[in-house]
Parts: C-alpha cells; structure tokens; sequence
C-alpha cells in the first residue's frame, strides 16, 4: 500500500471527519485522480522534441502518456487539424499516490525560489491545478541528458464540492500551500 493512502485513511480521513462533522466516512473528500500534462506546442516542426518528452514524461509518472492532437486548424500558430501537440497521462489507484508522494516529498521543495504552491488556484469544484516550468524537479529525469526544459500541469481531482473542502484535503495530505498576508 501507498505510503500517502495509509497516511490518508489513518492521519486525514479522521482529521476530516471530525472537522467537517460527518459520521459517514464516505462522504468525507478524497483524491479521485491526477491528471498530469504537457503542451509541446514546438513539438509540432521537430518529432524529436515529443520522443523525448513523451520518454521523460514516462520516467516521471511511470505510466505511458497518450498523444494528444490538435481538434482544429489554426493558421496563426501553423496548426493543422490531427497534428500532434501534447502527451496526457491520468493517474489513479496506487500509481496516483505513489506519483503525489514523490511530488510533495521530492519535487516541490527542488523547485527554485519556492514559496509555497498558490492557495487560490482552485476551479471552484473541488480540483486543484498547479504548473511545474521544468521537468528536472523530478529526480527520474537525468538533468545531463536533457536538451529542452519543459513544462508540465498538473490537476489533482477530488470528490470534494467545493474548495474549502478541497484545499484542506490536499494541506492534511502534505501539500505546502502559501502562506497569503490577507489570511494571517
């Protein structure tokens, strides 16, 4: 078992109860899915460009990501309909929290002149959406090797219905949210 899902039913799934005052442990939030990203809009002119993201992508999630394509053609960005622009990759079960884990413990505090990841940048149902410019936080990715920095989004989607109950889900799991002035 995932070391973040043992966390999450012995330490969260308490903690969230008491707060929230539900006896039924199944209404209480939980993490549904993560769903990790990557638009390769230059990937269009060079195949090179999306092998090796797509390599990287794989090393990072441990899980092949399937090629997205372009629905439309667009002419300002020299976008043709069926062109592939970007790798998807959707998480769940234990790869979801092994990947989280890796990503609270490891990569967040390897990100240069990190703060604290934004506490608004929820949709207003329960999911949060955060953005990494590199893909070198992640110790699986050899620095030396690659040859073009990309960046990655990253959703995290939770049975929660609103935000409060969202953001306090993903604090208790270990996700260091900034500390805003107007809050204190």
């Amino acid at each position: 078992m995932a070391r973040l899902f043992e966390k999450y039913n012995n330490d969260v799934l308490p903690a969230l109860q008491k707060e929230l005052g539900r006896a039924n442990r199944l209404s209480i939030p939980k993490l549904e899915k993560i769903v990790v990203s990557m638009g390769l809009g230059k990937a269009a002119a060079e195949k090179k460009r999306l092998d090796q993201a797509q390599k990287e992508l794989t090393q990072i999630v441990g899980q092949k990501p399937i090629v997205c394509r372009a629905r439309k053609s667009v002419s300002n960005f020299k976008l043709r309909q069926g062109q592939q622009i970007g790798l998807k990759v959707t998480l769940r079960g234990p790869r979801m929290y092994e990947f989280l884990d890796r990503l609270i413990s490891v990569a967040v505090p390897r990100i240069r002149d990190f703060r604290g990841l934004n506490p608004n940048s929820f949709d207003g149902r329960g999911s949060y959406n955060m953005g990494l410019s590199e893909q070198t936080v992640f110790p699986e990715v050899d620095a030396d090797k690659v040859e073009f920095q990309q960046g990655m989004n990253i959703t995290m989607v939770t049975t929660a219905k609103n935000d409060h109950e969202s953001r306090r889900l993903l604090t208790l799991m270990g996700l260091p949210f900034r500390k805003d002035e107007k809050e204190s």
